[in-house]
């Protein structure tokens, strides 16, 4: 008998259009011989099962069944790709782990806690080789005084980004004071992120992204980095998602040392953060002095065929047929 996988999708931010495209290509590897595959769209106006000819079929939330034919469909796991909130941030795999359903990401404190950037780095700013740029994490009651926090304590240029956001939505890179009020305001009001916000000092470097999952045999495998390499004043939405602005080198030109560093370091901050499945951390190589920098972590990467963790599958000799099985594998363990 085939394992009946929920794959969620949607979602209640403008990351949703990801979502889509990301299981979209999601749904096209999964392997069909083993997997009866449902996709599972969640938005604010309700959740609902779509076919293949887009028909809607709402989801019983009490134990995330549905009714086909008058026969009641219930799941084996949860495959969730599904970016920002509720599918990003804990809210999900809480419920998940109410009713006692499987599903492939980190729990719902670990994808909680990292999506509060602040509290992440705040964890993670031991890990002997790694570092955490100088930042103010600012509340929604700092918003009168947060241009004077920030200058207190901070040299310019900033990066100024919503603590709780994804897809560098809200994000603004701050090379001159004057600058500063309408990057905070604009990371304040960025729909859906708390209305926290996270100043970084700039760190000039080199930029990765780089890939690790648990394998169904319990083994933490890490990816090939990826370096990114954009025409943009930093990786934003735009350069995210309109082709041609940037350059994705996989695998990245890292010598021997610091594949064998950035190894270690990812490894330690997915133990320590308590991850399951797959994530993504992106960090910076600092020019001149070869550190280590943190950027972030990221509990539900994209998964469109051009995404870093499809690349990086590739990169590593790996199909992505087989890595979504193993992902699904070790999700029923």
């Amino acid at each position: 008998m085939k394992t009946k996988v929920a794959l969620v999708t949607g979602g209640y931010t403008g990351e949703a259009e990801v979502s889509y495209k990301s299981s979209k290509f999601v749904y096209s590897q999964l392997d069909k011989d083993k997997y009866d595959i449902y996709l599972i769209d969640i938005t604010p106006s309700g959740w609902f099962y779509k076919d293949e000819d887009d028909n809607q079929y709402p989801i019983e939330k009490d134990d995330f069944s549905l009714l086909l034919n008058n026969v009641k469909v219930t799941f084996d796991v949860a495959f969730i790709i599904l970016h920002g909130t509720p599918g990003e941030d804990g809210r999900l795999q809480g419920y998940f782990d109410m009713i006692g359903l499987p599903y492939t990401s980190c729990n719902a404190l670990t994808s909680s806690l990292t999506m509060n950037k602040g509290y992440t780095k705040a964890i993670l700013a031991d890990i002997p080789e790694l570092y955490v740029a100088q930042s103010v994490l600012l509340f929604e009651n700092h918003r009168e005084q947060a241009v004077s926090l920030v200058e207190s304590k901070l040299a310019l240029p900033y990066f100024v980004k919503p603590n709780a956001g994804g897809s560098s939505i809200g994000m603004s890179k701050v090379k001159f004071a004057e600058e500063l009020k309408g990057a905070l305001d604009k990371a304040y009001d960025a729909e859906n992120t708390g209305t926290q916000v996270l100043v970084e000092e700039f760190v000039s470097g080199r930029e990765f992204s780089q890939g690790i999952f648990r394998n169904a045999k319990g083994e933490l495998v890490v990816l090939p980095a990826t370096e990114v390499r954009t025409t943009r004043e930093f990786f934003d939405f735009e350069a995210k998602y309109i082709p041609g602005l940037t350059e994705e080198i996989t695998p990245a030109d890292l010598n021997q040392e610091q594949q064998y560093r950035a190894a270690r370091i990812i490894k330690e901050i997915y133990i320590r953060l308590n991850c399951k499945g797959m994530v993504r951390v992106d960090f910076f190589l600092e020019n001149d002095t070869d550190k280590f920098y943190f950027i972030e972590i990221n509990t539900i990467p994209g998964q469109t065929a051009q995404s870093f963790i499809p690349q990086q599958v590739r990169a590593f000799g790996m199909k992505e047929t087989d890595f979504y099985s193993e992902l699904i594998e070790a999700a029923l363990l």
